[in-house]
């Protein structure tokens, strides 16, 4: 099976690229499951129904986020109806929507996708590797699914490095979100388990993290806001990664995935 797994979509510019190449990537690629990370896709913070329509039109299967899931007010009640956005898991209970979810692919497959967010400087959520470990034991890679995708959505590379180890062996792919820059330990573990610390974002990289440069930066000057960030809204760079399982669900190959925009080039020549 092979899935792509896409970061964090940054306003219209990182949509806009999205729809355009997703289509395309999904046949170079032969992709069975696509994967997005979609918290920043509302100008940059939060998620509308709208936006979730139109990604999965594109050819998006499952739409994972994080600590801005509910800045689109709307979100805490579409959430509910729609089974293939994901918030992080390890919210408390009662919380609205899910964190994770078992989804088929048009082959027949079968993909668990758990959404966990970190605690080191992040909102003081519950345990996120307790809450990971109670997902896999209740839906285990080669038992009840096919393969098994996390998405650590957190601040500190050690921990999504932590979460990686933690689950090596049982998952067949961890990769990190959140900080927008994709990073260069794409590999798979002593396990089998894929993994990358960041992929990166999906948006424009002639800025600071996706947010129009200008106001970023003098917000670090000044140490006060003079008005609210606003996307970039340059041309995008697709960023991810893909992974390709073998009959166990473990890795067998793993490869980043960076196309359009200003960043250097990368497709797998699978």
């Amino acid at each position: 099976m092979r899935i792509l797994f896409l970061g964090d979509i940054v306003g219209k510019t990182g949509r806009d690229g999205v729809v355009r190449l997703l289509p395309g990537l999904r046949d170079t690629l032969a992709l069975d499951f696509v994967i997005v990370n979609g918290e920043n896709a509302a100008h940059g913070f939060g998620i509308t129904a709208k936006i979730c329509d139109e990604l999965f039109e594109c050819g998006v299967d499952v739409i994972s986020t994080g600590n801005h899931i509910w800045d689109q007010k709307e979100a805490l009640s579409f959430i509910e109806r729609e089974d293939r956005l994901l918030r992080p898991v390890n919210y408390p209970k009662g919380t609205p929507g899910k964190g994770a979810g078992l989804y088929q692919t048009a082959s027949g497959g079968s993909v668990l996708v758990v959404n966990v967010m970190g605690r080191l400087f992040m909102d003081p959520l519950d345990d996120p590797f307790a809450a990971v470990e109670r997902e896999i034991e209740a839906c285990p890679l080669g038992a009840a699914a096919d393969a098994i995708v996390i998405d650590v959505h957190a601040e500190t590379t050690s921990e999504k490095n932590a979460m990686g180890h933690f689950t090596d062996g049982s998952v067949s792919l961890v990769v990190g979100t959140h900080t927008h820059i994709p990073t260069a330990d794409t590999r798979i573990l002593a396990g089998g388990t894929a993994y990358q610390t960041d992929a990166g974002m999906c948006g424009d990289y002639d800025s600071v993290i996706g947010m129009q440069k200008e106001e970023a930066v003098a917000r670090f000057m000044r140490k006060y806001s003079l008005e609210r960030l606003q996307p970039a809204d340059g041309q995008a760079s697709v960023c991810g990664v893909v992974v390709e399982t073998g009959p166990d669900g473990l890795a067998k190959r793993v490869a980043p995935v960076r196309v359009g925009g200003s960043l250097t080039q990368i497709m797998p020549d699978w």
